[in-house]
């Protein structure tokens, strides 16, 4: 017997007493809501208001990495962390793509408000961090040049 059948077979077991014990709920182990709405705001402010937030305030507490320039825009490696205490939520936007909000990501308590991906990109552009922390929205934001397009280009 193949031993990644016998791995997927223990997991669905314990996942499935799990579900009957009531220990778990489908949205602790599935994608969470969200709200499609959020992904085709055209617009920092639009995405912010789709969130449910109305203002937001840069903040040195947000950082964002990313290249200065970046070689190949259908690849291109942004960081987010937050050192403001209670961030249960952060996001990032890419302004000038079709649709801005390319990724969020919800922080668990207790967990370090850091989090590393690839993002798409149609061309230079401003690339937002938002956070969430006690209510807050926080900003940060970086220019990353891409030379090669990502997004069709």
């Amino acid at each position: 017997m193949n031993q990644d059948r016998r791995k997927l077979m223990r997991i669905t077991a314990v996942l499935g007493a799990a579900f009957a014990a009531g220990l778990l709920k489908p949205s602790d182990v599935f994608a969470a809501e969200w709200s499609q709405k959020v992904f085709d705001a055209k617009s920092l402010e639009a995405a912010l208001k789709e969130l449910g937030g109305d203002k937001f305030t840069v903040s040195a507490d947000v950082t964002i990495t990313g290249p200065d320039i970046a070689e190949n825009g259908a690849v291109v490696p942004v960081s987010v962390a937050s050192k403001a205490p209670n961030t249960d939520f952060m996001a990032i936007l890419v302004e000038k793509n079709p649709s801005s909000m390319s990724a969020s990501f919800n922080i668990p308590p207790g967990t370090e408000a850091a989090v590393t991906t690839r993002v798409k990109m149609g061309g230079t552009s401003n690339v937002h961090a938002l956070a969430r922390a006690d209510g807050k929205w926080l900003l940060a934001s970086k220019e990353i040049k891409v030379t090669l397009g990502g997004c069709g280009g």
